[in-house]
């Protein structure tokens, strides 16, 4: 279909379209979300407006803009604009397609071809796009939300840049369903609706990204209200879900990580996964609750278990990698095993006691034995000197003073008994008998 014989719906067959069709963006100044690859100066904006736009993937997960970015990119480029899809359309259909796309060009009309989930093709259909795309006779533009890596055929990645596609922040959702409310002619604007921005967003915060997700629960509430006022109570009817009591920015939101923070510290795991999931409720940032997670693994379990910020850093990586909802079970995961791992805060405490001391007392020189000599002179200076290779010594273990004279018997990290510590502490004191005993030589 090209979209210059297009014959635009009257305004009465307009606002019977959903209302996520209506809002599309006409333009990229409307297009909300994608600044990474889409702002000011960006490579591929650059590109859309140069009107140079090669073929690509776009990879991102649902209701993120894909579609809308491929027909802007068509729009802008004054191309014909023709969509496939991966359980519509077989060989014969994309063979005629392309010949199609073959004459036009040599009529000067370039063909863009929207591949709507590409990742449904199979190898077959994939393979008879190669040659066209190969030759320039059609812009490929193909949507998917897997991995392409994985699902795309490598000639066909070889031939297209791949573009990841974020899922949109809850602040640039509540900038399209106010749109949305205000727009008289596309959007909800004629019927004067009331509603919070709070409201707004908790409703982009349900949609997890998904703008599309985000204007249904909107059209759904907007039919619902009553003399033009959305209240809470027709937004949870329409997610089917409780609000929770949550402000990222308030007082609730400290004191719900608290919670989570001191239930790990307390090794209770089932009031960990309590707080968890109210925070989960209520639409928290993931990693921002993977970093706190990582943060009580270092200051409250430490070296009692060593394995904890490896799976806590562990935890983080699969949010980022699975997003919402699989990527919330390893959350749930690393913060039942932090609840009942071993505690101890001896290796926290024992960083705090060293700056402790670096700020209330003088700053010793470092020991000539530690100081490297790289000039002859240095080493005419005592650059070097009394320097014990560990690795040359027996067990690795010398009695060479590392700390200044004035601190050789300073202690800052005592090790618990607790979990793997408890075997820190006895190595810690062989070291120390091993290193009390004079060497027979020196190296």
């Amino acid at each position: 279909m090209s979209l210059f014989d297009f014959t635009p719906p009257s305004a009465e067959d307009n606002k019977k379209r959903p209302l996520a069709e209506r809002m599309r963006p006409r333009t990229l100044d409307e297009y909300i979300g994608q600044e990474h690859i889409l702002g000011e100066g960006k490579p591929l904006r650059r590109l859309i407006e140069a009107d140079r736009v090669p073929s690509m993937i776009l990879w991102g997960p649902p209701g993120v803009g894909k579609t809308t970015l491929a027909n802007l990119i068509a729009q802008r480029s004054r191309a014909d604009f023709i969509p496939f899809s991966a359980v519509m359309i077989g060989i014969k259909e994309v063979k005629a397609v392309m010949a199609d796309a073959e004459r036009g060009l040599r009529l000067g009309r370039r063909t863009v071809l929207f591949i709507d989930e590409i990742h449904r093709f199979n190898k077959a259909q994939q393979d008879a796009f190669l040659p066209y795309v190969e030759k320039g006779d059609v812009i490929l533009i193909g949507a998917t939300t897997e991995n392409p890596s994985f699902e795309v055929i490598s000639a066909l990645l070889s031939r297209a840049k791949v573009y990841s596609l974020r899922a949109l922040t809850p602040e640039e959702v509540v900038v399209l369903l106010r749109r949305a409310l205000e727009d008289k002619d596309r959007g909800l604007g004629e019927l004067g609706l009331d509603v919070s921005d709070e409201l707004l967003e908790q409703i982009a915060v349900y949609s997890n990204g998904d703008a599309r997700s985000a204007y249904n629960v909107l059209e759904l509430v907007a039919a619902a209200a009553e003399e033009g006022r959305i209240t809470p109570q027709l937004v949870e009817d329409a997610l089917q879900r409780k609000m929770l009591l949550y402000d990222k920015q308030g007082e609730e939101h400290f004191n719900l990580i608290s919670a989570l923070h001191k239930s790990v510290r307390s090794s209770d795991a089932d009031a960990a996964l309590y707080w968890l999931s109210r925070m989960l409720e209520s639409g928290e940032d993931r990693l921002y609750i993977a970093r706190r997670l990582v943060r009580m693994a270092i200051e409250d379990i430490g070296l009692a278990d060593p394995r904890a910020i490896e799976q806590a850093m562990a935890a983080k990586e699969c949010v980022h990698f699975l997003g919402i909802p699989e990527g919330d079970q390893a959350l749930a995961q690393v913060a039942i095993y932090l609840a009942v791992a071993p505690k101890s805060d001896a290796a926290y405490n024992a960083l705090n006691e060293a700056r402790d001391w670096v700020r209330s007392h003088t700053a010793e020189p470092v020991p000539m034995q530690l100081r490297n000599a790289p000039t002859s002179a240095m080493k005419a200076w005592g650059y070097g000197e009394g320097y014990r290779h560990a690795h040359q010594l027996e067990d690795a273990i010398g009695d060479m003073e590392c700390l200044p004279e004035s601190m050789k018997d300073v202690r800052f990290y005592h090790p618990t008994q607790r979990g793997a510590e408890a075997r820190i502490g006895e190595r810690m004191e062989e070291i120390r008998k091993r290193r009390d005993r004079a060497p027979d030589e020196k190296v």
